[in-house]
């Protein structure tokens, strides 16, 4: 089957004579569905396994095709607008590859494709970073945005300062007691992690996604350990749950 395939099927779906489910969406009620295939296509990726890739892909282009056939249906625009529209742009975008510019380096091409954004109308160097963004990638985009302009700091030890000087100023809120200081230190303290991340090229949403699967796989472990044992976990001490827990380290380093 071919593209073209895939759009009849969204179309026969959404037909008079279609799925009653299919056909009772909108495109507000498909953005939980969007949402969740893009996160399932990252979880693919994480775990290196190109036929859950290739299916979790597929999963995700659907919503795209399914979000565009609405938009056809209302008049809006069709899927090969979209197709169009995003070809365009690209080679817009890239003027060393489809015409004569010369950019060497990948920074390079970056601030270009500032420029270029400006030429299409957007006109804050901020435009293009979705405010529904997770916050910790939104920080982290946005850091990006303004470092092309020059608004950042000169070197990464200066960045270690300011993340010390963060975690002073929320153990400072943390005794005040103040819930209004502690959220906002706490804001800062994250916002400086992230630029600290951005210095030493570490993605700070992956970064965190895998220390956070990395406790998953582990208190799984103590769960497996403790069903072994026919106990409940409410039953066991912090110092059995932190020996099981170690013992799961030790098994990943083998």
């Amino acid at each position: 089957m071919d593209f073209n395939g895939l759009v009849d099927i969204m179309a026969k779906l959404r037909c008079e004579s279609g799925c009653p489910w299919d056909k009772e969406q909108t495109e507000r009620t498909l953005v939980p569905y969007l949402i969740e295939e893009a996160y399932e296509v990252i979880e693919a990726i994480d775990e290196g396994d190109p036929l859950k890739i290739k299916e979790e892909l597929g999963d995700l282009l659907f919503q795209i095709v399914f979000l565009a056939q609405i938009a056809a249906e209302k008049g809006h625009f069709r899927i090969e607008d979209v197709i169009a529209a995003i070809g365009g742009k690209m080679v817009s975008r890239h003027p060393h590859v489809f015409g004569n510019a010369v950019y060497e380096t990948a920074e390079e091409v970056l601030k270009q494709w500032g420029d270029r954004k400006k030429e299409e109308g957007k006109d804050s160097v901020l435009s293009g970073v979705p405010s529904s963004a997770p916050a910790l990638l939104r920080a982290y985009r946005l850091q990006q945005r303004v470092s092309r302009v020059g608004f950042d700091w000169n070197k990464a030890e200066e960045v270690f300062d300011k993340f010390v000087e963060e975690v002073e100023e929320f153990r400072n809120a943390l005794h005040s007691k103040s819930r209004e200081d502690i959220f906002d230190e706490m804001g800062d303290l994250f916002f400086t992690l992230v630029n600290v991340s951005r210095f030493i090229k570490v993605n700070p949403e992956d970064a965190l996604r895998a220390t956070i699967n990395k406790f998953a796989t582990r208190f799984g472990y103590i769960e497996k350990k403790a069903k072994e044992q026919n106990r409940s976990l409410s039953d066991m001490t912090i110092e059995e749950m932190d020996k099981i827990w170690n013992e799961a380290k030790c098994s990943e380093a083998k």
